[in-house]
């Protein structure tokens, strides 16, 4: 039976009588399969190599108020990265365009969820075991964060491939933001360092799944011209729903401490890269205008790296390649 006559397994069905194939890395459909996946295992990292508890004496000379709200904050993106993991890179997969870009997104599904296992380092390194317990709680009862979770849980269960490549792409370019900033602000203040170097191998991460998931979009609205403007409307006011559910959650997560204007602003800036990596122009210049310089500074994988190798892992490190030795090799 022909190749082109089989299955990749997630296209499997009750009843079905064709063949499954594997995976052939080895002959590609599209080159930014193998580009992404090469990207992806480059930046491969853990939670556990990042020592979180060298911020452990500033966090302890923190108000209880900043305190508070940063727990909340990482409680927030823990949400948000447990439906991306569970939910919104798995539904993707089933009607991937190539084979190769199923093993891409079960990839980005994995790192999604060392995401979240990673702010449950911060907890665990700063927090006792009754103030975690809290967070989970006022987690599950916010209905403001609640509805920015499953803002987008209607479309991964949806049957609209291109309407599932949107809500994932938002939700790693534009929803999760609004968390990112905080310590993004800290490191800026010279506060919270190591856990701002986790947060930048984060960001590291999300970018590429950001524009995975939008050149996706792409190449799928490609094959759907008679779609782009119902999908260009579509978009449009998915990202308009999104940003005023961000600004009820900031506005209500972000009380008493006069830096929502920032927030916004940053959620704005990074509304725009959500929309580029969808193929749209940028909508938010005037918004996104007031965009701290030092937290975009703070941004950057290399910015205030705060050790080396042999203490932990920050956000520039690389795991080495591994070169098999030959005979030559030993002739002194």
């Amino acid at each position: 039976m022909a190749i082109t006559e089989s299955l990749t397994p997630p296209q499997w069905r009750p009843g079905e009588s064709r063949p499954l194939r594997p995976v052939n890395w080895n002959r590609l459909d599209d080159e930014k399969d193998l580009e992404i996946w090469q990207r992806l295992t480059a930046n491969f990292w853990l939670p556990e190599k990042v020592p979180l508890s060298n911020d452990l004496g500033q966090w302890r000379n923190m108000d209880e108020d900043t305190r508070q709200l940063t727990v909340k904050v990482f409680t927030g993106l823990t949400l948000l990265d447990t439906v991306q993991a569970t939910v919104g890179e798995i539904s993707q997969i089933p009607d991937a365009r190539t084979e190769h870009e199923q093993a891409v997104y079960a990839n980005i599904a994995f790192m999604q969820a060392v995401h979240a296992r990673s702010y449950s380092s911060v907890f665990s390194t700063l927090c006792s075991t009754t103030e975690i317990d809290t967070a989970y709680g006022w987690a599950t009862d916010n209905p403001l964060l609640q509805r920015r979770a499953t803002a987008v849980m209607e479309y991964y269960y949806g049957d609209d491939p291109l309407k599932r490549k949107v809500a994932a792409t938002l939700l790693s370019s534009l929803l999760l933001y609004a968390g990112f900033y905080l310590p993004l602000r800290f490191s800026a203040r010279g506060q919270m360092m190591n856990t701002a170097d986790m947060i930048r191998l984060i960001l590291r991460d999300k970018a590429v799944h950001g524009y995975y998931s939008g050149y996706k979009y792409q190449r799928g609205l490609d094959a759907h011209p008679e779609r782009r403007n119902e999908m260009e409307e579509f978009t449009g006011n998915f990202v308009d729903e999104l940003l005023r559910m961000e600004l009820d959650y900031s506005s209500d997560l972000y009380a008493g401490f006069d830096i929502i204007e920032g927030v916004m602003a940053f959620v704005h800036y990074n509304a725009d890269k959500a929309l580029m990596n969808l193929g749209y122009p940028a909508r938010f210049e005037k918004e996104s205008e007031n965009v701290e310089p030092d937290v975009l500074a703070a941004l950057a994988p290399e910015s205030s790296e705060t050790h080396d190798f042999f203490s932990g892992s920050g956000s520039s490190y690389v795991i080495g390649r591994a070169e098999s030795t030959e005979e030559s090799d030993w002739d002194f």
